[in-house]
């Protein structure tokens, strides 16, 4: 999950553990068909429609599928729908589905077969229980909205309708061209009704009976902090394309790393993230130098956050009333923020992640990739650094782009930061600032990459004017204040890292779960959804403005792509966030074959699912996968450009 995104509600990987979760979709084994590694946080729930976090979806995407998936070159393509059509005004999307789907208990055996009144009680669900995606697909099907809201009781009045068995059909509230990449999450995946009520409140437990298989896994096993364990489903309608019969996951909390290496050298993982700070590296490295890979970025990216209207202060170093009230003035000053986000080195941050080679490949500088989509012929990031020089002169000179570091600059951080300190003395503030970053202390790799982040924010501001305050926290009170918290009250820190990825194909995925009036995210800068005075005072209007003409532009798709590049250039101007790095890029071993897996940056149908992989008997090697990959190019454009031009037979006549 991997969060992303998202617009996803919950980041898509644990950031307590997630690396090792993520490194986990490259990976090697004992055998040719079965996979094995590491997972470092237990799901809390198999509820794959209700709950977003990555720990959910990441293994409930195994299990079951939806309308559409994705393949190897990232096309939209049938699963559970065999065939589509959209009318010519863009409201109406209607599936056909394929005969002889299944439903399978966690037992192996036959429930029902799969209809279309499943995505009907689906999404239905989704409403009934608040599902965390819910702010996903609300306002897009026509009367959900109403629905959610209590405005009228009556499900029948909302836009998804079974026109028979096997015909299911979406009404929307205004077009959207990247609905269908909304189909591979699973908020719009379906529900036996029958058996969902019959579970009441035991649907979707951590109990693998808990919930209904259509997919190409069924979960034989999840114990706690133990193993999560998932088989091949025979019956399943695709079966062929499901080569690896075993998934296995044992638990790891990340505080032996130098075991994940020992046990893929020894036979038992699959592959292996790479860790420089381990013991093991040098051996690695020495035995295995052919075979070090590194892959691309992917679109989670993850990001340094402001807390800027912090509630909750049991776990702070600070000693008085008056340094809290002092963090909070600051906090609340751009220059500040900016000061903060130019003094930070991000190459020598990642380094304790993948290492100093690999350091500056999974930078990333802005919340959007850069390459997420296109404005014409120009790369989205490129319009956003036009937009962004335009408010005001630090940003001169700024390069976005991926794998490198655009925004540190220590006499930048020290022009912001002198302004700030003029402003904020003449408030009555005290320096230094002190400022509480969370980290959770099992997790050593975080603990050095939070030591990093002191280091750097010090050494290019001055102790004197800032000090960052380094908390170490249990996995619980670190993940009960970070990624488990739902609300602003809960973030118990002033800086914390937040990661976020794309639920669907458009810009919106992103930066609209930060919209200070209604994003499903500002918690993860203290906000509260409608909290306009707070956000206001910290530089989001402007942000707001941009993002609500991009959304309200639903014809033109480079009019509406041109709004989001000067919403994205609000959101770095006002550093309420300060994006530092992708996942992808990072060293990584692997027996997985190259390229023989589903691909995506959207959704939960791309890279974390298992269908279509292959495991082969040696580890890949770093020419072989170059020589994959410049192949795999090469054809994804070819697949890329006729599906595009295939677009228009769904059209419906």
């Amino acid at each position: 999950m991997l969060v992303k995104k998202k617009s996803q509600l919950v980041m898509l990987l644990a950031l307590s553990s997630g690396i090792l979760v993520g490194c986990s979709t490259n990976s090697s084994s004992k055998d040719n068909s079965t996979y094995q590694y590491v997972y470092a946080t237990d799901p809390d729930s198999l509820d794959y429609i209700k709950s977003y976090r990555a720990t959910t979806t990441d293994y409930t995407t195994q299990a079951v599928d939806g309308l559409l998936e994705n393949d190897k070159y990232g096309n939209l393509v049938p699963s559970l729908a065999k065939d589509w059509t959209v009318s010519k005004d863009g409201l109406t999307y209607t599936y056909k589905l394929r005969k002889g789907a299944k439903w399978y208990t966690s037992d192996g055996e036959e429930y029902a077969e799969v209809k279309a009144k499943d995505f009907v009680a689906g999404v239905k669900h989704a409403a009934d229980s608040g599902a965390d995606a819910l702010y996903m697909i609300q306002s897009s099907i026509k009367g959900l909205g109403d629905y959610v809201n209590g405005k009228t009781t009556d499900f029948s009045t909302v836009g998804v309708k079974a026109l028979d068995d096997y015909t299911v059909q979406y009404t929307l509230t205004q077009p959207e061209s990247y609905w269908n990449s909304k189909l591979t999450n699973q908020v719009l995946f379906p529900v036996n009704e029958e058996f969902l009520n019959s579970k009441g409140d035991k649907f979707g437990t951590t109990d693998p009976s808990s919930i209904l298989y259509n997919g190409p896994y069924i979960l034989k096993n999840l114990t706690s902090k133990s193993e999560i364990k998932f088989e091949k489903n025979e019956n399943y309608w695709d079966a062929d394309n499901v080569h690896i019969t075993t998934v296995k996951y044992v638990y790891n909390d990340g505080s032996d790393s130098d075991s994940l290496f020992t046990n893929f050298d020894d036979g038992i993982y699959t592959g292996v993230g790479l860790n420089p700070n381990s013991s093991t590296y040098s051996a690695a490295v020495k035995k295995y130098k052919d075979n070090i890979l590194y892959g691309a970025q992917d679109s989670t990216t993850y990001s340094l956050n402001f807390n800027l209207n912090r509630q909750a202060t049991n776990f702070t170093k600070k000693t008085t009333d008056t340094q809290k009230s002092d963090t909070k003035q600051a906090i609340l000053n751009k220059d500040f923020r900016q000061a903060i986000g130019f003094a930070l080195d991000r190459t020598a941050y990642n380094a304790q992640r993948v290492g100093e080679d690999a350091a500056s490949k999974s930078l990333r500088n802005t919340f959007v990739p850069p390459s997420f989509v296109s404005i014409g012929t120009e790369n989205f990031g490129s319009a956003v650094e036009t937009e962004l020089a335009s408010l005001g002169s630090e940003w001169t000179g700024v390069n976005l782009d991926d794998a490198q570091d655009g925004l540190y600059n220590k006499e930048k951080a020290q022009a912001e930061f002198a302004k700030a300190k003029t402003a904020l003395q003449a408030q009555g503030v005290s320096f230094p600032i002190h400022l509480d970053f969370s980290v959770n202390k099992s997790y050593a790799v975080g603990v050095n990459q939070a030591s990093s982040i002191k280091q750097s924010i010090e050494a290019s501001l001055g102790k004197e004017n800032v000090v960052v305050d380094i908390n170490q926290l249990s996995e619980a009170d670190y993940n009960n204040t970070t990624y488990y918290a739902q609300t602003a009250s809960q973030m118990d820190w002033d800086l914390s890292i937040a990661g976020w990825s794309a639920d669907y194909d458009d810009p919106s995925t992103y930066l609209d779960v930060y919209n200070p009036s209604n994003g499903s995210y500002v918690h993860q800068i203290g906000l509260t959804a409608g909290d306009t005075a707070i956000a206001k005072q910290a530089g989001l209007d402007s942000f707001e403005t941009y993002l609500e003409a991009a959304d309200a532009e639903t014809s033109d798709v480079i009019k509406r792509y041109q709004e989001f590049a000067k919403a994205q250039a609000a959101l770095t101007d006002s550093s309420v966030l300060i994006p530092l790095y992708s996942l992808g890029a990072n060293p990584v071993i692997t027996k997985i074959t190259p390229h023989t897996g589903a691909y995506s940056w959207t959704g939960t149908k791309g890279s974390v699912t298992y269908k279509y992989k292959k495991i082969q008997s040696e580890a890949v090697t770093a020419s072989d996968f170059a020589k994959s990959r410049k192949k795999w190019l090469k054809e994804k454009a070819k697949s890329n450009a006729e599906y595009e031009k295939n677009l228009a037979k769904h059209i419906a006549d």
